[in-house]
């Protein structure tokens, strides 16, 4: 099979150096390519073995913010001041040392009172006699001050447009919260609860797993709204509400569902460990203190722990579960965590 000219296998075409192009003397190349800089604003300059400039383009003389004339036979050290001049000194110092051309970033002080130039720099030392200290040091200044200045400007932008756009997403979570969460306890609402509740038993029923609903409700709320004033219940109710949000993760859902009623959806969690957590809870809720004026109020909790299937197995038998569960706590003398009782009669719908 004939191979292509232009397969990878072809060999590639020899490139002449420009110094070696029949008919282009060296002065015409050299000629072409300061023009090419001067008219492009590169600065173009070479050193001697001591630093001194011993040739510069009038586009260097112009960042050095002097005459041509003034930097023949003169070093950076006699141009600029000490804290300028030292960064370049040392940059010439590592780039004689090497074969190959040397990059960086150089800066100049610029105008008085001006931003310093900021410069790409290329430095290449060059053999310009028999001898190995007949060397000199060539570079090439571009300035890029406009463009660091506008690259600072877009990333400044940048960075105000994702503050930006990072404050209207909380905004937006902000209100999406209000829409669920209740006001005074910070605890999700009853719309929130029926949904979430949805959401669990759809889930255990696909993916064969339990999940528990505790039913919370604040002990003798009546009598210490009467007794204490209504800061005082509200100030109860903020403290189990955090209580509540402290001690569940973000996949479970702790609900305001009336004035003193709450209720609790652990997903994933059964009778065992929703009993554990949530005696560990009330314990905190015994301990907690509510401050008012100076007076220090004490509450407690009586719940009641329903699971999903075990207890019941459809909506609303496990919330009758659940509310019966706390019932009995209540009978109990209140400041308990029950059990929802398993039936034992027909086995339950598979989940």
């Amino acid at each position: 099979m004939e191979q292509s000219p232009h397969s990878a296998s072809a060999p590639a075409a020899p490139f002449l150096p420009l110094t070696q192009a029949p008919g282009l003397p060296p002065q015409a190349l050299t000629a072409v390519l300061l023009a090419a800089t001067e008219h492009s604003q590169c600065g173009v300059w070479a050193k001697d073995g001591e630093g001194r400039y011993v040739w510069a383009n009038p586009a260097t003389a112009r960042l050095l913010g002097r005459e041509p004339a003034e930097l023949l036979g003169r070093s950076d050290d006699e141009l600029l001041p000490p804290e300028w001049a030292a960064p370049l000194k040392a940059a010439d110092q590592t780039a004689m040392g090497q074969i190959n051309p040397s990059y960086r970033d150089d800066k100049l002080p610029g105008l008085p009172g001006g931003a310093p130039l900021e410069l790409l720099a290329l430095r290449l030392p060059v053999q310009h006699g028999p001898d190995a200290s007949d060397r000199c040091l060539c570079g090439v200044w571009t300035e890029v001050s406009e463009q660091r200045r506008a690259q600072a400007q877009l990333r400044l932008a940048l960075d105000q447009l994702e503050a930006q756009q990072r404050q209207n997403e909380e905004l937006r979570q902000e209100l999406r919260d209000q829409s669920v969460r209740d006001p005074v306890t910070g605890v999700y609402n009853r719309r929130h609860f029926e949904e979430q509740l949805h959401r669990e038993i759809d889930l255990s029923m696909r993916e064969h797993r339990e999940f528990a609903l505790v039913s919370v409700q604040v002990d003798a709320y009546a009598a210490l709204t009467s007794q204490h004033g209504r800061e005082a219940a509200e100030r109860t109710l903020q403290a189990l509400g955090r209580l509540l949000r402290s001690n569940t993760r973000v996949m479970d859902a702790p609900c305001r569902l009336g004035e003193d009623r709450f209720a609790v959806v652990l997903s994933g969690v059964g009778l065992a460990t929703a009993h554990s957590r949530m005696e560990s809870v009330r314990r905190q809720c015994e301990a907690q203190l509510v401050m008012l004026e100076g007076a220090e109020l004490h509450f407690t909790v009586s719940m009641g722990v329903a699971s999903f299937p075990h207890t019941a197995y459809d909506r609303e038998g496990l919330l009758r579960s659940a509310d019966a569960a706390l019932e009995e706590a209540k009978r109990r003398g209140s400041n308990c965590v029950m059990l929802a009782a398993i039936p034992f009669g027909p086995a339950a719908p598979p989940v």
